[in-house]
């Protein structure tokens, strides 16, 4: 007879499995402590030291050990299996914080490198930045800053569900890899994403910040490495700076002049003006 006990701790998160551990840990010992005793008896009865006939001896032995047995292996399984259950749901929340980005609730860089590495094409790579970040720090206090972060991690992590992945990179720059689509139709989604946030100011401290957001988008095919595709999204945002913010840049754009998708709502005035502030910033 086998019985699969399954002891990885991850079996453990789930009461069910604790009271199935301590069932089939009781069985086990009752069955092991039953057979031990058939094959003692009868030793004991040829030397004639069984004070009840074999028979008896047998029935008693048998039920003794399911009655005394099974009790305390089903206590001791118990205490057992609920101390699993808390190292498991311990190290499940270990494992949590560890690939969270405690401010924004999103992946850390850790677990979006990993998620990077499994992708196998048919998708892209984003990075966003919101603009002109630390001018908001800087304005109207670090608070405001952090519910900036909430706000757009908040937004981000709406508008990618299912089987793409966002996470916030550090600081204000954020990353998400988006699954599924044509070329044409994961920009125009990240286009619409980021108009979404240009059309949401954020209220925090009694102050309202409106804010935009830049990105950049490579492409993750199968014969390119991640790090090849992350160097080209971030080449991308970095030109979508340049070129004056609140703009969606893809890596393919960048080989015809007068690219970049500027989005709604922005003037020549400002575009120029923030050229002006980025040159400056790169310099």
């Amino acid at each position: 007879m086998r019985i699969s006990l399954q002891a990885e701790l991850g079996d453990f998160r789930d009461r069910h499995t604790i009271y199935l551990f301590a069932l089939k840990m009781s069985f086990l010992a009752v069955t092991l402590s039953s057979v031990v005793i058939v094959l003692i008896l009868p030793p004991l009865d040829w030397m004639g030291m069984l004070p009840v006939p074999f028979a008896h001896g047998v029935v008693y032995g048998v039920l003794l050990s399911w009655l005394i047995g099974g009790a305390v292996s089903s206590v001791l399984s118990l205490v057992a299996g609920h101390a699993m259950h808390q190292l498991s749901v311990s190290r499940a929340e270990f494992e949590q914080l560890s690939r969270t980005d405690v401010l924004s609730g999103l992946l850390n860089r850790r677990a979006f490198t990993e998620a990077l590495e499994q992708v196998d094409g048919n998708a892209c790579l984003v990075i966003f930045d919101v603009d002109r970040f630390k001018a908001i720090n800087d304005r109207f206090g670090h608070a405001c800053g952090d519910a900036v972060i909430v706000a757009v991690s908040a937004i981000l992590a709406t508008a990618f569900d299912g089987h793409s992945a966002v996470a916030r990179l550090g600081g204000e720059e954020f990353g998400a890899i988006v699954v599924g689509g044509s070329e044409e139709q994961r920009i125009e989604r990240v286009r619409s994403v980021c108009a979404s946030l240009a059309a949401c100011p954020v209220a925090a401290d009694d102050c309202v910040v409106a804010l935009t957001v830049s990105a950049g988008i490579a492409e993750l095919k199968p014969e390119r490495s991640k790090e090849g595709a992350y160097s080209a999204a971030d080449k991308a945002l970095y030109l979508a700076k340049a070129l004056g913010r609140n703009r969606v840049v893809h890596e393919n754009e960048g080989l015809y002049p007068g690219w970049g998708r500027r989005l709604p709502g922005e003037t020549l005035g400002a575009r120029m003006s923030n050229v002006d502030c980025d040159e400056a910033r790169l310099a």
